[in-house]
Order: structure tokens, then sequence, then C-alpha cells
């Protein structure tokens, strides 16, 4: 400095840690504004490059140059404010200076940065597991209805499942890929160190998320963490003057896809008669259009006829009075509101009186229903009092009470069919009406949207969690050991009210028909959980010699919980719209139940050492005991362990800051058992059941043998190897963090051998299977900011990445057949024929190898334009041999169902008081084949199905020989049922999940109106996505079709098998897009 203050021919003085110049030369006379010329130096004197320069309480502001200088317009009584990533802020007066040299350090609580862990916190730097983490501004400004939907895509490898947009959809939480394909296992979801449910969960009391992926991380919670942690912490009372916070946000939704189906009725029914045509040989014709429509080749020439003669009635009446329809309706604009609302109000109150700190708030959402009639309402309120009170200096006591309200009206189809998407596929033909002109129902409108325009079916939930959780630490030898306790009850009611009525509809003017009249019902179900925990540990934490850090801790968890149902149902409704069983007379009453009930218990350890914080190392274990299972496998010890180098410690580390910042490698290895398991799971169950046989005047109860348990089960066990890598450079403005690991999951537990009928039973479940996850994880970080009109634009750009593959190892498949997992299987992989193409004419048919297996007309007879599928084995005949991996005929593996490459970029900046941030996500590789139900297969499927409006001029004719579909007939199992290369589809994403922009007001602004803080902004959630399914249809959300996002958890031991994962086929609940206003306030 010395040398520097020469140079300049200045003095200077030191001012809390800050080396100040000050000018030599005689002040000038106080003016209004002046240029002011400095430089920004590192303890080091090194030039900062880059750092912010802006005076206090304005928008005016620079950054400094390659050599650390600046200039800036400023007044004598301004007060600068410097800034620079991963450096201590610092705040200089002008006052009558004109030249400044401003030396800042680095900020040693960025070093200190901790990151929430089983039972406590750790320093980020010193991590040695595989643990990430993410703070509360992944929820802030979003209008969704929970906080999973928030929580997709954030961080690598941690995959959500949601099967539809339902706002009241609980996801399942995956870490790192397919977990067991026995008792399959999904991640343990703690909120505040207690289970629990994430959707029931105010967004905006989230402090931080963390998951812990490894078992090293995971160790400590035993059986029950064994595929991965997701710890959500909530946020703790103020420590200062109170403040009071209010964010609102209303939004526009609308679903994020919505199939585009043909509405011409004559359209529609042409090629209903052409699909129908063509699958009988053309030999055939229909009378009817499925269920709801009669069809005569005279209605159809008809129809034609009225529709060139521009006649628009489309109703008439025959000689018998009966309805005849020549309609064009849509049913999806019938169903669905143009745009739905929804609004979100929360209110905080936090803060400190002395030794008592406080945080109160509450949340209200409430969304207006996607459906048009008899809408589904979705209400939340949620409460949260969160308090702690430092009784002595040795003793503080904390509670945490929240509760959860939720309320949802789930409109409902009775009778046949499936779901109201899959009813409108299958009977919502464009050319009937919804309304005859009397008003009642057209027949095709009560079997499909009929139940909801009548108003009076559906289920009634109110689910309500009250959970308290009361705590206390002491601290002894000087705040070195720590004893912590707690304890917590939480009751969950989930109560339901069914009621479903014939929906009233006519044919013929004046007659009134019922659909579904046997149904005239009410049912009542009330589920209840108690579930108690409580845990005590001590830790002790210590520095000897200024260079062994050592932190030990030892603690007691037990578990509780019982849950129980009831279910009532009575026929015979006195009034259809009634939500009394008491008004329900019927003799048809049935009553069921059900009952669980289990604990766990378990003592755990964690030991830390580090030496100069160079040298890292963790050993964690848990002796865990489970009721789940056999009474002599109930308890198991579960080791891990960890290690950490930061390189960038050692002496002989010379790389300058500016290349690299730190440095550091870390290992774990841990061993875990599944404890995901149903409590009954490895006991004899008997099931009582009731003949259908009348014996002495009665239906009786009876009991049959249960399944088979063997001897010797144990637990599912799995084992990970974890190593690591994570660095900064450039003064840490670029961050790496990244992972690679393999798990293996051994003792799986699934079915046995086969067994010789005699046997008399199935044959047993046991430990038979094996199987390895491979995978791999990385965070990248740029934190930067460059001048933009004279102000510091500050931006970041983080981007995700990760991927895995997991294959079969053991399994009791000795023959390897193909519908089933076999040794050696890639999980997810999809087996299929390979197409040539189409068939051009008859003599290609009959040059081809014959394809009498697989039917594309009634009578199996081929026609010109049907799928031409390689004769791999050169046997002169498709087939699949025996359909085993060492005679699979001309099966191939074409695919594979699970997602490679799940990636997503964030982009945030601010400037001037304006922010903006982007939130991009997706998969970079993944294979789908649309089932035979999906609603991509339109009237291929089912001649009566709905016709998609890409299908129309995309189908094989002698004019039209390129085009991507077959010739068009109905049934067509030679495509829907058949897996082949030409109709596989790439279903790889990419998402604007949400986009945000918006302004801080300037504090000399609200400061006159008492406020601290406020701001204003518009955010949109699932704005655009793109996909290569696309260039085909987009009738179908590509980040649904394997439930929203990639879950790859095969719960279900069939479901992960050929392709046959996820729901995706277009007959559920969409997607919403949203745009939002919103504001924030703090007083």
């Amino acid at each position: 400095m010395k040398s520097l203050s020469k140079q300049a021919n200045v003095d200077y003085v030191l001012k809390s840690g800050n080396q100040v110049v000050l000018s030599s030369a005689e002040a000038v006379k106080q003016q209004e504004s002046k240029k002011v010329t400095g430089s920004v130096v590192d303890s080091k004197g090194e030039p900062i490059i880059g750092a912010n320069v802006v005076v206090k309480g304005s928008t005016n502001g620079t950054i400094t140059d390659i050599d650390g200088n600046f200039s800036i317009e400023v007044t004598p009584n301004s007060i600068l404010q410097i800034s620079y990533i991963g450096y201590v802020a610092q705040e200089v007066p002008v006052g009558n200076k004109n030249n400044l040299v401003i030396s800042i350090h680095e900020d040693t609580q960025k070093l200190d940065e901790v990151v929430v862990v089983g039972y406590g916190t750790q320093k980020k730097v010193n991590l040695t597991g595989a643990v990430e983490q993410v703070t509360s501004e992944v929820f802030e400004n979003r209008s969704v209805s929970n906080v999973t939907q928030m929580l997709q895509g954030s961080i690598p490898n941690l995959n959500i499942q949601l099967t539809d947009g339902k706002p009241t959809r609980t996801a399942s939480y995956n870490v790192r890929g397919t977990t067991s394909i026995g008792q399959g296992g999904d991640a343990l979801v703690l909120i505040d160190g207690v289970e629990g449910d994430p959707s029931m969960l105010n967004p905006n009391d989230i402090a931080s998320v963390s998951v812990l992926k490894d078992a090293a991380s995971a160790a400590i919670y035993g059986a029950r963490g064994t595929f991965g942690v997701v710890l959500i912490t909530t946020k703790e009372p103020a420590k200062d003057k109170t403040s009071i916070t209010y964010t609102g946000n209303f939004s526009l939704q609308r679903p994020a896809t919505v199939p585009d189906v043909v509405t011409d009725g004559y359209m529609y029914a042409e090629r209903f008669y052409e699909a129908y045509h063509a699958w009988n040989n053309y030999s055939a014709d229909p009378k009817n259009i499925n269920k709801t429509q009669d069809f005569s080749l005279g209605w159809l020439e008809d129809f034609r006829l009225r529709k060139e003669q521009g006649i628009t009635s489309e109703v008439e009446k025959d000689a018998n009075g009966k309805y005849v329809y020549y309609g064009n309706e849509d049913y999806y604009d019938a169903l669905y509101k143009k745009n739905t609302f929804a609004q979100d109000h929360n209110l905080s109150l936090t803060g400190s009186n002395g030794k008592l700190n406080y945080y109160i708030s509450g949340r209200f959402y409430g969304y207006d229903g996607l459906f048009r009639y008899n809408t589904d309402d979705y209400k939340t309120m949620n409460l949260r009092a969160k308090g702690s009170i430092q009784l002595f200096d040795w003793l503080k006591v904390e509670n945490n009470m929240e509760f959860s309200n939720m309320d949802y009206h789930n409109p409902m189809n009775v009778g046949e069919g499936g779901s109201i998407w899959r009813n409108i596929s299958d009977e919502g033909h464009p050319c009937q009406p919804i309304f005859n002109p009397d008003g009642s129902l057209s027949f095709a409108a009560a079997y499909t949207i009929g139940d909801f325009i009548y108003g009076k079916n559906g289920i009634d939930t109110n689910n309500k969690v009250l959970r308290n959780t009361t705590s206390f630490t002491t601290s002894f030898l000087n705040n070195k050991l720590h004893v912590r306790g707690d304890f917590t009850f939480r009751n969950t009611d989930n109560n339901k009210t069914q009621r479903r009525v014939p929906v009233p509809y006519s044919k013929v003017e004046g007659e009134s028909l019922l659909l579904s009249e046997k149904y005239n019902d009410l049912k009542e179900t009330t589920g209840k959980t108690d579930y108690i925990a409580t845990n005590i540990y001590a830790d002790y934490e210590d520095t000897f010699a200024e260079a062994h850090y050592f932190k030990g801790m030892i603690g007691y968890n037990y578990e509780q919980s019982q849950y129980k149902n009831l279910e009532v149902q009575r026929n015979g409704l006195l009034f259809d719209d009634t939500d009394n069983i008491n008004l329900a007379l019927g003799d048809a009453i049935t009553t069921s139940g059900k009952y669980n009930r289990w604990r766990v218990a378990g003592g755990f350890f964690r030991l830390n050492y580090a030496f100069k914080d160079r040298y890292l190392l963790e050993v964690n274990g848990r002796y865990d005991g489970s009721s789940k299972f056999p009474t002599d496998q109930q308890w198991a010890f579960f080791p891990s362990v960890s290690a950490g180098w930061r390189i960038s410690e050692e002496s002989f580390w010379r790389v300058n800051e500016q290349i690299f910042s730190d440095m550091k490698v870390r290992a774990s290895y841990g061993s875990l058992g599944n404890g995901n398991v149903d409590p009954y799971s490895f006991l004899e169950l008997l099931s009582i059941k009731t003949s259908d046989r009348v014996l002495n005047g009665a239906l009786n109860k009876y009991t049959s043998a249960p399944a088979v348990m063997p001897s010797g089960l144990t637990w599912e066990t799995a084992t990970t190897t974890d190593v690591g890598l994570d660095f900064g450079m450039l003064n840490s403005r670029f961050r790496f963090s990244g992972d690679y690991y393999i798990r293996k999951t051994t003792d799986m537990y699934t079915v046995g051998k086969t067994l010789p009928e005699i046997f008399g039973a199935a044959s047993p479940k046991g430990n038979y299977a094996d199987m390895t996850t491979k995978g791999w994880e990385i965070t990248l970080t740029w934190r930067d900011h460059f001048e933009l009109a004279s102000k510091p634009f500050n931006y970041e750009i983080k981007g995700t990445l990760s991927d895995y593959i997991s294959t079969i190892d053991r399994y009791n498949n000795e023959n390897k057949y193909l519908d089933d997992y076999y040794e050696g299987m890639r999980v997810g992989e999809i087996w299929g024929y390979e197409t040539e193409g189409l068939f051009k004419d008859q003599a290609d048919i009959d040059n081809h190898a014959t394809q009498k297996l697989i039917k594309s007309s009634s009578k199996n007879i081929w026609y010109p334009g049907d799928v031409k599928l390689k004769d791999q084995d050169g046997n002169g005949a498709i087939d699949y041999g025996t359909n085993r991996v060492d005679d699979h005929g001309d099966l191939k593996v074409i695919g594979n169902s699970l997602p490679r490459f799940a990636y997503s970029i964030n982009l945030s900046g601010d400037w001037n008081n304006f922010f903006i941030s982007a939130f991009f996500q997706g998969v970079g590789k993944q294979d789908w084949y649309p089932s035979s139900e999906c609603i991509f297969w339109g009237q291929y499927n089912r001649p009566y199905n709905n016709l998609p409006t890409w299908h129309v001029d995309n189908y094989w004719t002698e004019d039209n020989q390129g085009a991507y579909l077959p010739r068009y007939a109905g049934y067509n199992t030679s495509i829907r049922d058949t897996k082949q290369t030409r109709y596989l589809q790439n279903v790889a994403y990419i998402r604007l999940k949400n986009l945000q922009f918006g302004y801080t007001l300037p504090k000399q602004w609200i400061s006159k109106i008492m406020l601290q803080n406020a701001r204003v902004y518009i955010s949109a959630e699932n704005l655009w996505c793109w996909s290569p399914l696309y260039k085909h249809t987009r009738d179908l959300d590509v980040t649904n079709i394997y439930g929203s996002d990639p879950d790859l958890t095969d719960a279900d031991m069939k479901s992960g098998l050929n392709g046959k994962r996820g729901s995706g086929d277009g007959n559920s609940y969409p997607q919403m897009r949203s745009i939002s206003l919103g504001v924030s306030v703090t007083f």
C-alpha cells in the first residue's frame, strides 16, 4: 500500500478493515456533484476486475475495469457500496476525497456456508458425501398448487413423479434412478426432521431443501433412507425487529395440451366407415358408431349432402320421433373452460423480543378448476407457528406447529368406461351434439361429459394434517457439547364422500332415459393416521492444536405409525344431490376397513474429523430395527464411510485464485437395507371373502390358504460407492460439482422359481434378484456481472446434467423369456421389430416373408399400405421365436424407456432493481411406444375413437405412398400392439418450466411509507415445450408420458418391462400453463 500511495501522491488511513486512501491535495469546495475516481484491490494489492461500485440508496453505479479502476459521479455526502462475488461488501464515505483506493477481503462466511444434513448441519466446503441443496429462491414468485411442482428439475438426479396435472396429485420422490424391482423404494422425505407430505406444505415456509444421495450421507437414517433422503427445512424466526411480509399473486391458467381432434361430424363419420370397412376386408358395413350413435350408408350420404348444401341444423327427427344427428361438436371445448383462475395469498410475522423468537405464517391457495361444468375446485389453507425461548444460557426450548387443510371436489364418470378423457375418446362423436332441441342430453353426451353437466356425481375430499414438534437444546463446556431432543405427533385425517346417481338423457323427444341406472348410492370413507416420533442425540465439537477438528454425535430415534380406515356404502338415495348417508335407504349396504401399524427404532452415530480443513473424514452408522420384517431379521447395522481432500489447501498448491479458487475430491462407501416395505409383506395373510353361493339362506364368509412364505428371508441391501469432485475457478465465478456412483441392490424380494402344479400354490417370493445402477451427475454454475448503461448487470447461469443405467445381475428367469426380467437385461429396454417401410403393392407383399402372426385385418389378409417388417433371421416368417433372449426370432432391442441425460438450465439476472429468471428442464434421450389405448392411434385403435387432425392427410393411399401412417384400418394390431421402429417415439424434450420478470422498488421510495421491501413481478409456468414427438403430434404432453418429469421407480415388478411405464396415454388430467401477477411487501 505504501508503494501505491507514493505513486498516487496520497496518504491513507485504515478503517474497518478497508484501506481508504485520501487525496493529499487541498480539499475542494463542496459541490452539488463531482467525478470520483479510484481502484479496488484485494488484500494482496491485486486489482479486482468487475467489482460493483454503487452509490448507496440509488441506482447510480458502475463496475471496475481490467485494471480495477472506476470513475463515478457523486455528491460529497455520498456513500459508495463496493461488492464482488466471494468478498465482503464495503461502504466508503466519499466526503471531500477525489481519488480512492479500496481494499476488500474474502468473505469467510461463504467458506462457512452450511448445508443441512442428517441431524444437523455441516460446512459446505467440508462435505464428503453427495449432498445437493437449494434454497428458498426455488419457491419464490411461483404460482403452483404445491411444493413438488416447484422442485421438479431443480436438483440433478432428484426425479419427481407426478402422473398428471391434478392439483391434489401426490408425488413420489426418486433419487438416482431405478431402486428395486422387488419392494421398490422412494426417497425418504423429511420436513424439519419428520416424515411428511410436501404437497401439504406451504412453499413460502421453506428455507432449504437438501438431498442426501449416497449411502454415506443417508446412512444415519438407516433402512428408511436406503434410496436417498430429501430434507426440507422451514424458515427460522428472525433475530431482529419484527417484520410482516405479505405475498400474493393471481394467475390465469389453461391446459398446456388439448388434443386436436376432428370436430367436423361428416369427416369423422366418413373416416369411421373407412377404418371399419378396411379392417373387415372391405366387405362389411357398421350399424352403429359404438354404443351411442346409429350408422348407415344412407345416413352418411344424407350427411354429405347436407354439408354440401350448407344445412346447419344439427338435429332432425325420423318418422318415429327419434333424433337423427348431423352435428359438429367439440367435446374438449365443452369439457374445459377457456381459462381458469388461481390465487395465492401468504402472510407471515417474524421477529424477536429479547430471548423469545417467533415466526407465524398463513397461506390460502384457491384454484377455480379446469372443467366448465361441475368444476374441480381446489382450496388449501396452511398455518404455521414456530418459536423459541432461551430459558437459560444453557437451555433453549422450541416449538413448531403446523396445520394444513385441503378441500377438493373431483367430478366423476359413473358406469361404464374410464376417465372422462377415455370416455370422450370412445364416445365423444362430433356428429352427435351435446344437447337435444328440448335441452336434454344426447346419448353420447350422457356417456361422456353428462356426469359433469348434470353436476351431481363426484367425490368431495377433505384432508387435514396437524403436526407439532417440541424440542430442546442444551449447551455445555463452552458451547462444545450439545444435547438435543424432540418429540413430534402428527394426526392426519382423510375423508371422502362419493355420490353416484344415474344421468338422464333422451333419444326421442319427450322421452327420459337413465344412464347407469343401477348406480344410486353414497359412499363415506374416513381414514386416520396417528404418528409419533422422538429423537434424542448429543454432539461434541472441538478443535485441537488449531489443526485437528473433531465432531462426534450419538443418538436414538423411535417412530410409530398407526393407520385406520373405514368405508361405508349404501344405495337407495332419497335425493340425488344428498351428501347424508342417512338419506340412503336401500338394502345394499357394504362396509370395509383397513388397519396397519409399524414401528422403527435405532441408534445412530456420526464422527467427523478434519486436519486443517484439508483432510476430511466422516464415519456414519446406524443400528436399525423395524417391525415390518420377520422377527429374526428385524435388526441390522448399516455403516458408511466418506473422505475428502481439499487439494487447494495444500502448501504445494500455488495456483492463482484467478484460475482455481479451490478444489476438493471426495469418495464414499456405504451399505443400507431397504425398509421401504409394506408392514405385513412377510406374513402369511388370510383374505376373508363373501361367497356368491347361498347356503342355509345366507351368503357366507370363507377364506383360503395363504401365499407360501419361504424361510431365510432377509433385507434387500443397497451398497453405494461414490466419487466426487468440486472446484471453483476465476475467483469462484465458475463452480463445478460432479459425482460418479455405482449402486448394487442385492437380495431383492421377487418371484421364485416356477414350481410343479402339484405344489398347489404360486411360487413363493424371496430374495432372488440383484441389480446394478451406474450413473453420474454434474452441476455447473457461472456467476458474474458486467456494465450495462453505466450500471452493473449481475447474472448467474446454472446447469445440471445427470444420467444412469440399470442392469439386472440375477433373476429367476433361467430361460430368459423376454416378457420378464432376465440376467443381463438393461432395465427399460424395449423389444420390437424393425420396420422396412409400407408395402407398395401386392407383388411386394407376395415377395416378402409371411406376417401371419400379426393382424392388420379381421381375416389376416395383408394389403398394400400395411407395415412391412424385417425378417431378421431369414426364415421366411415374421415371428418372435420362443420369445427368449437366445431365440427371439425377428425381435431386437429397439429402444429404452428410461430417461437419459436429464438436465436443467437456470438463467437469472438483476439490473437497476429489475430482476429476471428463466428455468428450463428436460430429458436428452428417451424412447416410448404408445400403448394400444393411447390417443396417438386414434381410429387405428378402434374405428369409433376420436380422429386426430394430424391423421387426416398422413395415412397411406396409392396417391400418398410417402405417408407416415399405414393403410387406414381400425383395430389395427399390426401397429398399436406390435412394437416396431417406425412408430417408436423419441420423447426427449426441453421445457421452459418457469419465467419471471419483476422490479424491486427502491428503498428511498418505500421507506417513506414504512416499508422495508417491496417488489412486483410477473411469472409464467410451463410456458413452452419442444420435443421430437411434436413433429407428428402435439396431442400429448411429452412431459406427462412417463409421469410428468422423469421418474424411475419400478415399485410394480412389471412396470419397467418392455417400456411399460407411466400413464402418458393422453387420458389424464393435463398439466396447466399459467401466467401470474404478484406482489411482495415487507413492513
